[in-house]
């Protein structure tokens, strides 16, 4: 839970900063430094809505609700889409591409990602799957 809350405070922290000696160095025509809540208008949503992953979860196990899948699995495939969004927009197509450097915010989040993922991991290993016998789907 502690990830994901550090994801959603990640969104609004700054992920990119343009270079003070570039002027070609711009993002949508501005400079300065900026977070992924004013530069990804669809993403930030998607990455709040991966970071509210991990509440969920808490929810159901708190609640103790009967579920068809291992606990976590969901949790960890929403931090594994966030973190390949993540690193896609920070190492791939950066915005405004010349001059533009990477900021704390990207770095908590990518970091982020990686702990809830690994909790998620945690928490589907403690959950034993039933085996079928060869040949059944």
């Amino acid at each position: 839970m502690g990830a994901g809350a550090l994801l959603a405070v990640a969104v609004f922290l700054a992920w990119y900063a343009t270079s003070a000696n570039n002027p070609n160095s711009t993002i949508d025509g501005e400079r300065g430094s900026f977070s992924a809540w004013e530069i990804h208008p669809i993403l930030r949503w998607l990455l709040l809505l991966a970071a509210l992953a991990p509440f969920i979860l808490a929810w159901i196990i708190h609640r103790g609700h009967a579920l068809s899948w291992a606990r976590g699995e969901v949790t960890m495939v929403a931090s594994i889409a966030a973190l390949g969004l993540i690193a896609y927009n920070g190492l791939i197509d950066r915005p405004g591409g010349v001059g533009v450097s990477l900021k704390i915010g990207w770095f908590l989040a990518v970091l982020a990602t990686i702990v809830m993922t690994a909790a998620s991991a945690r928490r589907a290993s403690e959950h034993e799957r039933p085996r079928k016998p060869p040949g059944t789907v």
